[in-house]
């Protein structure tokens, strides 16, 4: 059902999967596919991205850089400017490939990459559609920008900063995830997240580790979606879930209801992790009703 593939990014190459549908009509319509806070390809992901394809879609699914199968140095390091910068390389390889209609393209990400996606549908107007999974936006709201200066900061800094992680604003390393804050400290403290990520970054050949550093999106420009937001022209369909104990639920839905094009929301059952688990019913509710909001707007 896929290909393993491989693009440049920021130096590195990052590696994933190209999935085509077994009878779709070329050129097709494409969607590109991260996941979030240190998790793999392997980790449910590959699982959306097959019911994707199969609805007649191609999917771009890779690993981040410097995790899992991708390269790029330092190991373990999570940098959301670098991130986003992966996301638009993704776009830049995808577009040039036979076969995809560089006029129909689709970001998913969930939890931290879908933060990640908001952000960039206000930057890079080839995006067309946006998903986002259970979208770690921030804890606090977008403050105020009415003169847009705070959103054009993020834009410069995002195209010609320097986004690379320096140690006065990195935190880590730390496990990903434990059962003892006290002991041990995590960088994400919910017992839910521990239950997941051992569950299904655990089994074989994922390449998730429990371990990572941080680096501090906000140390030279706020990072923010909710900066973003009113700036989107992409068709947006987020599912936001009303218990969400990793991230805010009400932050989540202000960026929502700011964006002012084509959008639908979904609240899901199931914390911030329901809809990672499969098979299940949160994740056959949560991908048929995405594969319905591309079939509309991609």
């Amino acid at each position: 059902m896929y290909t393993i593939t491989e693009f440049q990014s920021q130096g590195a190459n990052l590696r994933g999967r190209l999935y085509k549908p077994e009878n779709g009509s070329e050129p097709l319509p494409v969607v590109i596919m991260a996941h979030g806070f240190s998790a793999t390809i392997g980790m449910v992901t590959d699982h959306y991205a097959e019911e994707i394809s199969k609805a007649g879609y191609a999917v771009l699914l890779y690993d981040h850089r410097n995790f899992g199968i991708s390269d790029g140095e330092p190991r373990q390091e999570i940098n959301k400017w670098l991130q986003m910068r992966g996301y638009q390389d993704a776009i830049n390889f995808i577009t040039d490939l036979k076969g995809i209609d560089a006029n129909r393209i689709a970001l998913w990400g969930d939890s931290l990459s879908a933060g990640q996606v908001l952000a960039l549908g206000a930057i890079d107007s080839r995006i067309k559609v946006i998903v986002g999974q259970v979208p770690a936006c921030n804890d606090k709201s977008a403050p105020a920008d009415e003169d847009g200066k705070l959103f054009t900061a993020m834009v410069e800094f995002f195209k010609d900063g320097d986004i690379a992680g320096k140690p006065e604003i990195t935190n880590g390393p730390l496990p990903v995830v434990s059962t003892d804050q006290k002991g041990t400290p995590s960088l994400l403290k919910p017992l839910t997240a521990f239950r997941w990520f051992i569950e299904y970054g655990g089994r074989h050949n994922t390449g998730w580790k429990n371990l990572a550093t941080y680096v501090n999106p906000n140390a030279i420009v706020l990072f923010h979606p909710g900066l973003c937001a009113k700036h989107i022209k992409a068709s947006v369909f987020l599912l936001i879930a009303k218990d969400d104990e990793v991230t805010s639920a009400i932050v989540a839905k202000e960026v929502y209801d700011l964006i002012p094009g084509r959008k639908e929301y979904m609240e899901v059952e199931g914390g911030h992790f329901g809809l990672l688990y499969y098979p299940g019913e949160v994740f056959n509710k949560a991908v048929s009703a995405q594969c319905d909001f591309l079939k509309k707007y991609l």
